[in-house]
């Protein structure tokens, strides 16, 4: 008996099931578009629950097929059905082919039930595993690019691209001073108030100074400009070559001839390297700056007696210990940031999400680097 009979009033949904017997035949017909979704729903669930045999679906007379209502009966006849070759389409929409891909693909997690609920766990964790390997070869390709061209410009350096470079270095270093030595005097301020409230208890106030020229000097001075520069440069790398991707710019450049990588990246790469460590001195010198001034009015310890305590303080490794982390972390900002931007595809959504991940990535790595180069400096009693 037939289901749900197709009505001949034009525009209105129906859905009808014939025949029997292994060998039934769905006739849809009217609007079948997205803004249908609900009262198609209402007819696909009132399909039987199991069509042992073929089914063949009539596509012939539904009007402007949409993806959703096209989605919900697959998804029936694929729980129906005994098996996805048992059902076959008749002037099907152009997107159903890419539906059942899409389902063929793992569109639908199975139930529970079904499952037993213990295959999707291994299952994600075996497509992240896959996941960040091919990132991981993607960004060693990325870096092999990268010094590539590095090793062309110790032949020919011109490869080096001095304009861009230096346009660059001004971007993200002279335009950088006034934030990065803002905060470095701001954190140092904090930092010599919140210790004096401390050692004052023992009276050791003079012993600010030392807490003031270690913590700068080793780790606050380079760790704020970095997390800074981060934020600051690294989201800027992403977004400007994102956007030329989008744009096509880069499979222009590529067209003409010329390499993107060499172009884009390298130019920014180093002007972050040459651009961190002259910071990181900025925000050294504005750190030390604000914990004396603090100490000066607030512990009130005369400047002569405060600059000597200071060179007291300072070992001969404590300036080097922190300037020597600059020019990795510049560099892993730089390469984040424009690994990123080089992967942007398809859409703006992509563009803002890889250029957080790229912020994200930039100061986990910073984190993780700051926290090997301590371990490193005790080991080496640096």
């Amino acid at each position: 008996m037939p289901r749900h009979p197709p009505t001949d009033e034009p525009g209105v949904s129906s859905l009808a099931l014939e025949g029997g017997g292994g060998a039934w035949r769905l006739v849809l017909g009217g609007d079948w578009s997205a803004r249908e979704l609900g009262p198609l729903r209402v007819l696909i669930d009132a399909l039987p629950p199991t069509l042992p045999g073929a089914v063949t679906c009539d596509w012939s007379a539904a009007e402007s097929p949409g993806i959703g209502p096209t989605w919900a009966l697959l998804n029936h006849l694929a729980r129906a059905c005994a098996s996805p070759l048992s059902v076959q389409h008749l002037n099907p929409p152009r997107h159903i082919a890419f539906l059942e891909d899409l389902r063929a693909g793992g569109g639908t997690a199975p139930h529970p039930a079904e499952a037993g609920g213990a295959g999707r766990p291994v299952e994600r964790l075996g497509r992240w595993v896959l996941a960040q390997s091919e990132q991981t070869r993607l960004f060693a390709e990325f870096l092999g690019r990268i010094i590539t061209v590095l090793g062309r410009a110790v032949l020919h350096p011109r490869a080096l691209r001095v304009p861009s470079l230096t346009r660059h270095l001004y971007e993200t270093g002279v335009t950088a001073i006034p934030i990065v030595s803002l905060i470095a005097f701001l954190i140092s301020v904090i930092v010599a108030y919140l210790g004096a409230q401390q050692l004052r208890l023992f009276g050791a106030d003079i012993f600010v100074v030392d807490l003031i020229a270690i913590s700068v000097l080793r780790e606050m001075g380079v760790l704020l400009t970095a997390i800074i520069v981060a934020g600051r440069s690294g989201s800027a790398f992403a977004a400007e070559i994102g956007v030329m991707r989008l744009n096509e710019e880069t499979d222009a450049l590529q067209a003409m001839g010329m390499d993107p990588i060499e172009l884009l990246v390298v130019p920014r790469v180093l002007a972050l390297i040459l651009a961190l460590p002259l910071l990181t001195v900025i925000a050294d010198a504005m750190g030390i700056a604000g914990g004396g001034l603090l100490a000066h009015f607030q512990l009130h310890i005369p400047w002569p007696q405060f600059i000597g305590r200071l060179h007291a303080a300072i070992a001969p490794t404590t300036f080097w210990a922190g300037l020597i982390k600059a020019p990795v972390f510049a560099a892993l900002i730089g390469l984040v940031g424009t690994y990123r931007g080089m992967r942007v595809r398809d859409s703006a959504r992509e563009l803002g999400r890889l250029t957080t991940l790229a912020v994200v990535q930039s100061i986990f790595l910073v984190i993780f680097a700051d926290a090997l180069f301590a371990i490193l400096y005790v080991r080496l009693d640096f």
